[in-house]
């Protein structure tokens, strides 16, 4: 029987060589499920609804000029759904345990030889189940995988099916977007910038359509100014205040995440300062760093480090398609401000300022352009983002409804974003059922201990909370 063969996407196949001996490009999630599911369950779900996302049943094969998606001749679901125990150490919680092994997955590498994603079942663990979820970034990116986690949800749909088209090869079709966004000024570069203003996704999608007619000259002359200063700002970024969290990563992994807090609680602050939800939760992000910083002893003062913050450049309902559309925007976070306010009224004036550029779309023809180079090339292109950067972090809208899996309720879940280069840090923001919870990734050399931040994540916002309730009310 003969193979089917898809060249993998440039930016895909920067994602995927872009593994090293101290970060593995990996996305890791937890499940908490009440009551337990059973391994069978699980590995009948997977078979049903996974397995109809076809990238599920291909591996990766490499050549000289890139790689592609192949089936697996010998898939085995046996092989990605893995049951297992969880046996704490003597003083350690189940709690602990379950971070610990999350972080030993996070930095175990997936066997090239056959598609690169696992699913590890814990049937016990505090009165459910326990699923520890891990999948290569080059499969896709966050929003991509929700759609993913959706479809195996009792009641998920399955993906929509995919139009024959005459050429079977679908990579050209993925490229149009590094195509494009690679001839910088040229007449579809303008139209896709300009066309839109309500969102990136949009603008990304008419780089599809280069039949539709060009702007006016003064929206050309504007665009064409704007992409200019974001290319120099990308290449001329300052690098981050020094501090303890950034320096060479040993490859050890630890992990930790917080329970839900109310999300009307974070709207409702949002709404008393007239700043979005995100401007709240990052400004706790920044203020919790700041904390620990000088816990450690590593006074933060005046000091700012900057993360980076993908952006989605599709449209939500092409998610299915899985693979990677996205930029990265770079966030400079105030970590030395101590004034709760004055730090979250920070955060809005710089994320505003991201809010009209187009760094995500350089950023996104920086990877394009990875995915075409030898790895070596490709690791040099890279450190422009490590050498300046202290941490990844990623902001997900999950389903505002519980979710069921084999009739068990998903009572909480988290996931943590791999870091590229040498950067050792990775924040993920979740918001799932009315609550939003911060989850922590980190290298063991540079932060042994980051549930000491997370810790610090709810009292940040209390402080935020007292404070905005003591302004004016008019």
């Amino acid at each position: 029987m003969s193979q089917s063969v898809e060249r993998m996407s440039r930016v895909d196949t920067a994602w995927l060589r872009m593994d090293n001996d101290v970060n593995l490009m990996m996305i890791v999630g937890v499940w908490l499920l009440q009551p337990g599911i059973t391994h069978a369950a699980l590995t009948q779900r997977i078979e049903d609804k996974l397995l109809k996302y076809g990238r599920f049943r291909q591996k990766v094969v490499q050549d000289a000029m890139g790689a592609s998606w192949v089936d697996d001749e010998h898939f085995d679901i046996g092989r990605h759904v893995v049951r297992e125990s969880l046996e704490p150490r003597s003083g350690q919680s189940m709690r602990d345990a379950l971070q610990e092994r999350a972080g030993e997955l996070a930095t175990t590498p997936f066997d090239p030889r056959h598609p690169l994603w696992q699913f590890h079942l814990i049937e016990h663990y505090d009165g459910g189940s326990a699923m520890l979820a891990r999948v290569h970034h080059c499969i896709g990116d966050g929003i991509a995988l929700i759609s993913v986690v959706m479809s195996i949800t009792d009641g998920g749909m399955d993906p929509p099916q995919r139009k024959k088209r005459e050429q079977p090869d679908e990579a050209h079709e993925e490229d149009w977007l590094s195509d494009a966004v690679l001839k910088p000024l040229t007449d579809i570069t303008i139209k896709a910038i300009g066309m839109y203003g309500s969102g990136v996704a949009k603008s990304m999608e008419v780089l599809a359509h280069p039949q539709q007619p060009l702007l006016g000259s003064l929206d050309v002359a504007r665009m064409g100014y704007q992409v200019v200063s974001d290319a120099a700002a990308l290449l001329l970024m300052p690098d981050d205040s020094p501090t303890s969290l950034k320096g060479k990563p040993i490859g050890k992994k630890i992990v930790a995440w917080s329970e839900p807090m109310p999300l009307d609680r974070v709207k409702t602050v949002g709404k008393g300062l007239g700043c979005s939800i995100n401007d709240v939760l990052l400004a706790c992000v920044a203020g919790a760093i700041g904390g620990y910083l000088l816990e450690q002893g590593d006074d933060p003062s005046g000091k700012e480090i900057r993360a980076m913050v993908p952006v989605n450049l599709r449209p939500l309902e092409e998610a299915w398609k899985l693979g990677n559309r996205f930029g990265l925007a770079p966030l400079v976070l105030p970590i030395g401000l101590d004034n709760p306010v004055e730090r979250v009224y920070a955060v809005r004036r710089r994320m505003n300022e991201l809010k009209g550029s187009y760094q995500p779309l350089l950023a996104f023809a920086v990877l394009a352009v990875a995915g075409l180079t030898i790895k070596p090339v490709q690791d040099a292109m890279l450190g422009l983002f490590a050498k300046k950067t202290t941490a990844v972090m990623t902001n997900v809208p999950g389903p505002a409804q519980p979710l069921k899996l084999c009739g068990a309720t998903l009572k909480q879940n988290m996931f943590w974003v791999p870091a590229s280069g040498e950067v050792g840090l990775g924040v993920s923001i979740l918001t799932y059922n009315g609550g939003v919870q911060f989850g922590l990734i980190s290298d063991a050399q540079l932060c042994p201990h980051p549930q000491k931040i997370i810790d610090r994540f709810e009292p940040e916002f209390e402080k935020l909370l007292l404070l905005t309730l003591m302004l004016p009310w008019n």
